[in-house]
């Protein structure tokens, strides 16, 4: 059983919670999923360095930051899953609402006399 595409634009437009998607949450919700990946990097850096001098080893920072970078790729995956169905669901949901715009649009200058 399939939705109306109309229930489906504002089902998209809401967030898991319920509260609509706005330009400020969807901005929030991607600085925060992107700063969470960069301190992973940093942190997975450190341990690369650190861990390295521990056990008597000089990790240069080029290649400790190369590794932690790919390290961080897929962890970040699993780690921060919440963040990012958070960030894809606002990016959804403000296609969904572009898309409804512009048919509207397009549907207004089709039929200039139906103003609402």
């Amino acid at each position: 059983m399939s939705e109306s595409p109309d229930r489906q634009s504002r089902s998209a437009t809401n967030s898991p919670d319920g509260q609509p998607v706005t330009k400020g949450r969807l901005a929030g919700d991607l600085a925060l999923y992107t700063l969470a990946r960069l301190l992973l990097v940093v942190v997975i850096a450190a341990v690369i360095l650190f861990g390295g001098r521990a056990v008597g080893v000089e990790v240069p920072l080029l290649v400790g930051a190369i590794f932690a970078v790919l390290i961080a790729m897929p962890l970040s995956l699993v780690l921060f899953s919440s963040l990012r169905r958070r960030v894809n669901t606002a990016i959804a949901g403000f296609d969904a609402q572009r898309r409804a715009d512009r048919e509207q649009l397009h549907a207004r200058l089709r039929d200039p006399g139906d103003r609402k």
